[in-house]
């Protein structure tokens, strides 16, 4: 008897130990961690995270783990392997360089979509090939239809003149055309189109917009800003399908360079339903913050904001974007003194200034981010002035900025030209500078003759802004530059022309980490996003490309003809090179 009590004494501390194990196995098995959907190997992981508090150096990894949107690890390639599970897809990347995705924090991305439906004037040498692709557009068109087009800049031409409508009606076969200037600011209609829109001898200037005229007040057909929009008021609108097509036409443009999130102007709402019907269809290939117009009235900026809230972290309506001026090449950015080539014009505002103050306040106080467009130094000093207005009517009534917290991170968007003391004001005031470097690609050629040689060196200055404790956002302007953000870093890392034959003011340039961080993590930060993206690191999203070199350790002409491998965007490969 005694035995066999023993016996069952011995098979229960068995049972028990067997339970014990299973029990121990089980909590092993479930503290371990999830497996991996996707694991992307062999690469030279640039992860966007400052080595140390100088920024003179960033971490390199050489694998992802992603799991849904989200970075699950990052780290050695054995270490991440370790995620790999039965379902586990593993991408080797063949030793590629890898970044965070590029977030362009000022295009228009309906524009350049149409832009690609129209004529395109981008680079034409002289106002004969600019007749002649007119013209062949006119000869595939329907009687009586629209010939619209832009992205035309005479400064390229033998003789630097600005085109006419006479230029135009000598090969528009009585069609109306309308075409804007690269900058987008400036545009020229022929006669039949300022006839629609009745443009006439009699037709005063508008506030902030100018027509052009001849000594005896007849139009020349040149519009300047605001001045554009009687004839924009009568040209007919694309059709839905044709909108779609335009901007899957720029979104496939955003993808192939590398582009995974776009903080847009886009200001038909049409636009921005098109790409909520690409965001249910599973076709939106870019992380979309859709800027809002100023203008609009606080009614109607909330209920667009609440139709699309910012938890959706793949399309959402953003900051309200105001134009203070122009643009330099069209002799309208605002300044504090005249144009060295134009004396007497010091440019066109397009706001009275405490009629500004009053809807900045106001905008403010309920709860919108604003990006104010200012180019020259008057029309920066009348942002920032605005800003301060607002900032304080919104710290006396305690609102919240979109984020919940305290600081509305007021954006100057491009902040060009500067005068004394402001980049100080940039500080005091929190004040992102939302730049462009590629413009200076474009501007360096007659920059000079607009500000004289003193005024200048206070342009586009990127450093200064960086030094001064200013924090740089960068993207493209797109399609006013094109939206390839490699032309951007080269800019900024050589201040040079892209032939290198002309440099301008080189103590400006930046480093290379620098530059990426303006267009990845200050991207994200300007759009209230820091947490969410920028960085390849543990809980971001997965946004990042695969490029056929390291531009960290490329010469600058390497950094130019930088090819996009592969975009991903949440995870999901939208873009890989053929």
């Amino acid at each position: 008897m005694i035995l066999r009590i023993l016996g069952f004494a011995v098979i229960a501390s068995l049972i028990a130990g067997q339970l014990f194990l299973q029990a121990q196995t089980e909590a092993i098995t479930s503290a371990a961690p999830p497996k991996a959907d996707i694991i992307f190997t062999n690469a030279e992981v640039y992860t966007g995270v400052p080595a140390s508090s100088q920024f003179n150096s960033v971490l390199r990894e050489e694998a992802i783990a992603v799991r849904g949107d989200r970075i699950q690890s990052v780290g050695k390639d054995a270490e991440i392997r370790k995620l790999r599970g039965p379902q586990t897809q593993v991408v080797d990347l063949g030793g590629h360089f890898v970044m965070p995705g590029f977030n362009d924090a000022h295009l228009h991305l309906a524009d350049a979509g149409l832009q690609k439906l129209k004529v395109n004037l981008v680079g034409v040498k002289s106002i004969e090939e600019f007749r002649n692709r007119i013209l062949a557009k006119v000869q595939t068109a329907q009687p009586g239809e629209w010939i619209l087009g832009g992205g035309w800049d005479e400064t390229l031409w033998p003789v630097k003149e600005l085109p006419s409508r006479w230029d135009v009606d000598q090969v528009s076969a009585g069609h109306p055309v309308f075409l804007d200037r690269v900058d987008g600011h400036l545009a020229v209609a022929n006669t039949r189109a300022l006839q629609l829109a009745s443009i006439t001898i009699d037709s005063h200037d508008p506030q902030g917009g100018k027509i052009d005229r001849k000594e005896n007040g007849e139009p020349t057909g040149i519009l300047r800003d605001t001045a554009q929009q009687a004839v924009r008021a009568v040209i007919p609108e694309l059709s839905r399908d044709q909108m779609v097509l335009a901007i899957e036409a720029a979104l496939a443009d955003l993808a192939e360079h590398g582009v995974t999130s776009a903080q847009d102007y886009s200001p038909n709402w049409q636009n921005f339903q098109i790409y909520e019907g690409l965001e249910k269809e599973g076709k939106l290939t870019a992380r979309i913050s859709e800027w809002l117009p100023f203008t609009d009235s606080i009614e109607e900026l909330k209920k667009k904001r609440d139709s699309h809230p910012r938890s959706d972290l793949m399309l959402h309506t953003g900051m309200a974007k105001a134009f203070m001026d122009g643009s330099l090449g069209g002799h309208t950015a605002a300044l504090m003194e005249p144009y060295s080539d134009d004396p007497g014009n010091y440019g066109l505002l397009r706001y009275d200034a405490s009629k500004l103050n009053e809807m900045a306040k106001e905008r403010v106080l309920a709860g919108f981010q604003l990006g104010f467009h200012a180019i020259g130094d008057r029309a920066v000093q009348m942002a920032l002035d605005a800003f301060a207005e607002a900032e304080k009517g919104a710290k006396a009534a305690k609102v919240k900025a979109p984020d919940g917290g305290v600081d509305f991170r007021l954006r100057v968007e491009h902040a060009q030209v500067l005068a004394p003391g402001q980049i100080a004001r940039f500080k005091e005031l929190k004040v992102i500078a939302s730049m462009q470097p590629s413009h200076l690609l474009t501007d360096m050629r007659w920059v000079e003759q607009r500000l004289g040689p003193k005024r200048v060196a206070d342009s586009y200055t990127w450093a200064a802004f960086l030094n001064g404790g200013v924090r740089l956002a960068f993207g493209t302007d797109y399609p006013v530059e094109p939206v390839n953000p490699f032309r951007g870093l080269y800019a900024a890392i050589t201040r040079k022309s892209e032939d290198g034959n002309q440099e301008f003011f080189p103590s400006q340039k930046l480093t290379m980490d620098q530059a990426i961080a303006a267009y990845t993590t200050g991207s994200a930060f300007a759009e209230f996003e820091e947490k969410e993206k920028g960085k390849l690191v543990a809980g971001m999203l997965a946004d990042f490309i695969v490029l056929d070199r390291d531009i960290t350790a490329s010469s600058p002409e390497e950094v130019l003809a930088t090819k996009v491998l592969r975009t991903v965007v949440g995870g999901k490969t939208v873009y890989k090179l053929k």
